[in-house]
């Protein structure tokens, strides 16, 4: 799957959510919504993290994890969906001036 059909499975999942949010509360989240259920994934991949570290052990580390950082993404995707932010020109950008700055004699 590219980067573009990623994009779009998470904004055709975000519109499913939007409707049982709708049913369930009578409005779908808000973007400050979404954002907080990105830092309690965030908070959940701390945990796995640890976990990997041995402060955390469970039996079902490695699918937990991976889940986990799916489910980061897809907030990702999400959040820049509504925000119309250009994420692969984003990451492009952003790449090129870390590369850049790293390449400078001291970094």
């Amino acid at each position: 799957m590219d980067f573009q059909q990623m994009q779009e499975r998470a904004r055709r999942v975000r519109a499913r959510y939007a409707e049982v949010e709708a049913s369930a509360y009578g409005r779908s989240w808000t973007q400050e919504e979404i954002m907080l259920g990105f830092l309690g994934d965030v908070g959940d991949l701390a945990k796995l993290v640890q976990g990997k570290a041995g402060v955390r052990p469970r039996v079902d580390l490695d699918e937990a994890l991976a889940h986990e950082l799916a489910d980061c993404l897809w907030s990702v995707l999400t959040l820049a969906d509504a925000y119309d932010v250009d994420l692969t020109g984003a990451f492009t950008t952003t790449m090129d001036e870390l590369e850049e700055s790293l390449a400078e004699p001291g970094a």
